[in-house]
């Protein structure tokens, strides 16, 4: 390469002082001017050469970079895969009893939250236009428009609202008692299978504590055994039956996230309840008031 730009170098000088010596003399002789177009043509060639060296240098760089954009999501896989791989290896040596016991905790646990997120979700309700519209269709038609609005409308509010006008024929004092009783019927309803949630949340680490005892009075029988003390073999004994407990207290973790969740759902539920409740109360003794008058 060096020698290429010399060569240019040497070429440009030469064209050079042929053109002075052109212009001094007014004109050039045959070598000269043959001397000129080899000049020009050498030129053009290094013109080129180094635009192609350019143009490979800027394509060695855009697949550099389009390689290190292809490598950064086969990283994140192959991370994700390797953490996958080895949650399995954790869980095979933990032992396939106990940590399965573990597994089936997990498992059922997970099922029961999920379907109360479901049904609290579904029971959720935007009281404050409910008991607009039992108003108004008390206004216009009466308690049996009332309470066909309560027949369309889901959730445990509406439920509640549906019992108390059913009983506001009987006087307020009646419909009053009928939310009440009925209210505590529904609040059964959403705590439905809140105990067996708490049950797995205290069940999956005294699994895994119970593993981890059963594992370490092994490790220890093995040595009396054998009557001799292996470092190795004592510590991968350890090891294994610290497994479980692991492995218990993770479901017992990811269990009460969704057990706090869900109280705090029933709780609100529970709150919105008792002010529509008072609220339809007074929607009938104004009713009734304005019926008397």
């Amino acid at each position: 390469m060096k020698k290429v730009f010399a060569t240019i170098a040497l070429t440009g000088l030469m064209a050079f002082g042929f053109q002075n010596v052109y212009a001094q003399d007014g004109e050039l002789t045959v070598e000269q001017q043959d001397s000129a177009r080899v000049a020009d043509s050498l030129q053009a060639a290094a013109d080129q050469e180094a635009q192609r060296l350019e143009a490979e240098k800027l394509a060695q760089e855009q697949a550099e970079a389009e390689a290190q954009d292809e490598g950064a999501p086969k990283k994140e896989e192959a991370s994700s895969v390797d953490l996958q791989q080895t949650l399995k290896e954790q869980f095979i040596d933990g032992g396939v009893v106990f940590m399965s016991i573990v597994l089936i905790a997990l498992i059922l646990g997970l099922a029961l939250c999920v379907e109360r997120i479901i049904y609290l979700n579904m029971a959720t309700t935007n009281t404050k236009k409910l008991v607009e519209e039992v108003e108004a269709a008390l206004a216009s038609g009466g308690v049996e428009a009332a309470k066909e609005v309560c027949r369309n409308t889901r959730g445990p509010v509406a439920s509640i609202f549906y019992q108390g006008l059913d009983r506001s024929t009987e006087g307020v004092e009646q419909a009053e008692k009928a939310v009440i009783a009925y209210g505590g019927v529904q609040m059964g309803l959403l705590e439905k299978g809140l105990p067996w949630i708490s049950l797995f949340i205290a069940l999956a680490p005294m699994l895994g504590f119970m593993g981890t005892v059963i594992g370490m009075i092994q490790a220890f029988g093995s040595i009396v055994e054998s009557g001799s003390i292996v470092i190795e073999e004592v510590a991968l004994g350890i090891k294994v039956a610290l497994l479980t407990t692991v492995f218990g207290l993770i479901v017992a973790i990811i269990l009460q996230i969704f057990y706090n969740y869900i109280v705090s759902k029933i709780d609100s539920l529970v709150n919105s309840m008792e002010d529509a409740s008072i609220s339809l109360i007074d929607v009938l003794v104004k009713h009734n008031a304005k019926n008397n008058g």
